[in-house]
């Protein structure tokens, strides 16, 4: 009988049929301990989705944008009658699926877009403010300019328009009503923060509030016909009263 042949340096049980020789391993080798990732499993396969996830996330976020920047400039040149999803769709150049997706309902896309574009249209205005003269008459003059401006943009036009409808539709009625509460806050805190009003001295919380009203009417005003004359000599003349009223806080 010939010699049986066993396994790798002629030890262990014979390789017969159906077992496979035992593989050699460097000396020191330790096999990875249970739950670490190895090279082509968990840890990649994660990584690989992540680094997926993160361009469709982008994309996602940039077609959001498009959609309500396209319906505030449907609102200010259309109205509420004529701004419909197709048309905001259209606009944007995307699919009415994808708008859906987004906005499920006409009444969330046209909401959350004046929010939207309110929110940024405050962040230009602070920006702005933060290049003014740090106090003095030119401050408050030109702090007065940049709240009127709120409110002789498209912005304002769209957000009318919403006004208008919701006097008249019930279910876009407390949507705009708790929109406007919110915006009109933020508003006022950021007109008290560009004039350096100390609202606890008395009448001033009212004449900063005052300002945002006379700045809303000035805004109307414009809406028919170019306005921007006589706005001009109204917010000198308002500029004044106001530097009068901050100063004796």
């Amino acid at each position: 009988m010939g010699a049986v042949t066993g396994g790798p340096g002629g030890h262990g049980p014979p390789a017969g049929p159906g077992r496979r020789p035992r593989e050699e391993r460097p000396a020191g080798h330790r096999p990875p301990a249970a739950g670490t990732d190895t090279p082509g499993t968990l840890h990649d396969v994660t990584t690989h989705a992540a680094a997926e996830r993160a361009p469709k996330q982008d994309r996602s976020r940039a077609t959001r944008r498009r959609l309500l920047e396209a319906a505030v400039e449907c609102l200010a040149e259309h109205g509420w009658a004529g701004s419909t999803v197709a048309a905001v769709s259209l606009r944007a150049g995307v699919s009415r699926g994808a708008a859906q997706h987004h906005f499920p309902t006409r009444e969330d896309l046209f909401t959350a877009a004046v929010e939207y574009v309110a929110e940024e249209r405050i962040a230009a205005v602070r920006a702005a403010v933060a290049a003014l003269p740090p106090e003095g008459a030119d401050r408050i003059r030109a702090a007065v300019e940049v709240l009127v401006d709120c409110y002789t943009g498209p912005l304002f036009r769209a957000a009318l328009h919403l006004w208008v409808a919701a006097a008249d539709e019930e279910q876009l009625r407390p949507r705009i009503t708790d929109l406007e509460t919110r915006v009109g806050r933020e508003t006022h805190r950021a007109a008290v923060e560009f004039l350096g009003a100390d609202e606890s001295v008395e009448g001033v919380r009212e004449t900063v509030q005052a300002t945002l009203d006379m700045a809303r009417g000035l805004g109307l005003a414009n809406l028919l016909t170019d306005d921007s004359a006589r706005r001009a000599g109204v917010v000198a003349q308002w500029a004044r009263t106001l530097e009068t009223v901050l100063a004796t806080g």
